[in-house]
């Protein structure tokens, strides 16, 4: 099939590779002159396990091509997929929808012929009902489905996860022929037996919401039992495995740590709280986690002051780590960010090392030495935080670490070390949610 990408995001870059590995003929359209170039001679603009390798193979085989101006690609599409940023609205934190509004006017001026048009980018309920009015409002005699296909990718995981997901979730898509479209698109994992769920359109844009905010209400929750077991001498890691073991609440995402952060989470969470307010449905639950989670991220820094002897004035503090999660380049709402104004308001000085987030990091903070390495990061540093759990930083040479140091305190926030082997170590050491 020929599919028409538009938006070379996160979300649009991995999906076009996808489905060009899957073998249809895919264009992926961005109207950032740099990053199409880049991409068009193998550059990434994004760090993801095996994208890089996944591209390149494809524009070798001629099924991905790369394109500033995606008209020809959009009339000739069978499936035109919008994935463009629904960041939060300032003020409101509504999603913005402009990038969204503007792609399906941009398809509507172009599709020639049957057009099946996919919402691939998050977006409120109603969004594909706004789409499809504008659409008809711009073609009235144009022939057209409006499907929404929300992505469950996570970063660091995606390529695995758009080949082997869970379920595939298709929203608004009555028309046989639109779903026969939806079908031959996912055909491999159709095959593979992967579960596809066909629902209303409206249904479909809620499933997307509904599940990242019940996952991020999972992960303050343990982060939450983590205070508590702080207070009462209990492991949480014991905690969570205990109630993970449970097959109706499950293992994942039940990792203590500085709070979730991200390109979803944080938005997606926020802009399901004001749909529902609007909808007079107000989502509590969400509320709260929202309002818990901000107050975690803020709060890790005090963890930091307080193992200095309760204040980092003029001290030197090592953040090992800077992402939001290992295996991405992703700085969106990571903890540290909170994390380094925090100290910084406070006085200390801060040095960091993110093994792949150094060049998205050095955009968003000022006045951090960014270093090489681990043990360039941690020379003469007063307290070390482990702040992003990075494989590398579960295998520091420890022996190294305290000699590099000027006192050997470390703060875990992602509980990488057990404590009674840092004891044995010679450091003073605090992590989350455990005696």
């Amino acid at each position: 099939m020929r599919v028409a990408m538009i938006g070379t995001g996160y979300v649009g870059l991995v999906s076009g590779v996808c489905f060009a590995d899957f073998g249809h003929d895919v264009t992926c359209i961005d109207k950032d002159v740099e990053k199409i170039e880049k991409l068009r001679a193998g550059e990434m603009p994004i760090y993801e396990p095996t994208l890089e390798d996944l591209v390149k193979d494809n524009v070798a085989e001629g099924r991905l091509t790369f394109a500033t101006d995606g008209a020809d690609a959009i009339r000739s599409a069978d499936a035109i997929f919008i994935a463009v940023g629904t960041p939060s609205r300032r003020g409101d934190g509504h999603a913005d929808l402009s990038y969204v509004f503007a792609a399906a006017e941009e398809i509507a001026d172009l599709m020639d012929g049957y057009t099946v048009v996919v919402t691939k980018s998050t977006v409120p309920v109603g969004t594909g009902d706004e789409g499809k009015r504008r659409t008809r409002k711009r073609r009235p005699d144009a022939e057209f489905a409006v499907v929404s296909n929300p992505e469950f990718l996570r970063e660091g995981a995606a390529i695995a996860d758009f080949k082997r997901p869970d379920r595939i979730v298709v929203g608004g898509a009555h028309d046989p022929r639109a779903r026969k479209c939806m079908e031959e698109l996912y055909r491999p994992l159709y095959l593979n037996e992967t579960p596809i769920l066909f629902t209303e359109r409206r249904t479909s844009e809620l499933i997307k919401y509904a599940a990242n905010a019940f996952l991020a209400l999972k992960i303050t929750y343990i982060n939450e039992m983590a205070d508590l077991c702080e207070k009462v001498g209990a492991d949480v890691q014991q905690v969570a495995r205990g109630i993970g073991l449970d097959n109706r609440i499950g293992a994942k995402f039940l990792n203590a740590g500085p709070g979730y952060g991200g390109s979803c989470f944080p938005k997606d969470t926020l802009a399901l709280v004001r749909t529902a307010q609007e909808a007079g449905a107000p989502v509590q639950l969400v509320e709260t986690t929202v309002a818990v989670n901000d107050a975690r991220k803020a709060a890790m820094a005090d963890r930091i002051v307080a193992i200095a002897g309760g204040a980092v004035k003029g001290k030197t503090i090592a953040l090992l780590g800077l992402t939001f999660k290992p295996n991405t380049d992703d700085m969106r709402d990571a903890p540290a960010l909170d994390i380094v104004k925090a100290l910084q308001k406070a006085g200390a000085k801060i040095k960091a090392f993110d093994p792949e987030g150094m060049g998205e990091a050095e955009k968003v903070l000022s006045d951090v030495e960014m270093c090489k390495g681990p043990y360039e990061c941690v020379k003469d540093a007063d307290v070390v935080a482990i702040v992003t759990e990075w494989d590398q930083f579960r295998a520091l040479d420890l022996k190294r670490v305290k000699a590099a140091v000027k006192t050997p305190l470390v703060v875990d926030l992602r509980n990488v070390y057990r404590p009674d082997e840092m004891r044995e170590r010679g450091f003073t050491y605090v992590s989350i949610g455990r005696p």
